[in-house]
């Protein structure tokens, strides 16, 4: 517990914090640039789910997710360093505060649904990728998908209130 206190010290006390708390314009150009990456993210993984939940049945399954993958890889690049500057600006602050636990946590499940979704009802996406409804566990993981996003989107702007 002190190593995880001395970092969180250490990142208070950091050039980057100093500046994310110094400057009027650095943390809202920042918290933009997540929320831009958050967009891409969510919006690319919500289009995903819709379509396993059976829209757009034009559209292959596997075509669209690799259409989309890229997107969904290219958005962490802005929403992991914005998310780690604006973290840096509080991080005592953040790290006791119940809704960005919270926060940190759904992402982590959603991270778990997809991978469980990936390396299980998804190998089977030939037998559905146009033609026939998403088996039940495709439904349901894709549901579930869109409510942790959606959680995680409250959370994050809850955050400017708690």
């Amino acid at each position: 517990m002190q190593g995880a206190s001395g970092l969180l010290t250490w990142l208070d006390a950091s050039a980057l914090a100093q500046a994310m708390r110094g400057s009027i314009w650095m943390y809202p150009i920042v918290e933009i640039v997540h929320i831009v990456g958050f967009v891409m993210l969510v919006g690319s993984i919500a289009m995903f789910d819709l379509r396993v939940l059976g829209f757009a049945r034009a559209l292959p399954v596997q075509q669209l997710g690799r259409h989309l993958l890229p997107w969904s890889v290219a958005s962490l690049a802005l929403i992991v360093p914005a998310g780690v500057m604006m973290f840096s600006a509080h991080p005592h602050d953040f790290v006791s505060n119940r809704v960005f636990q919270l926060k940190l946590l759904l992402i982590v499940l959603a991270g778990l649904n997809a991978l469980m979704f990936h390396v299980g009802v998804y190998r089977t996406v030939a037998g559905w990728n146009t033609t026939k409804p998403a088996p039940a566990l495709a439904r349901v993981q894709a549901l579930a998908s869109l409510a942790i996003w959606i959680a995680v989107i409250c959370c994050g702007r809850l955050l400017a209130y708690t």
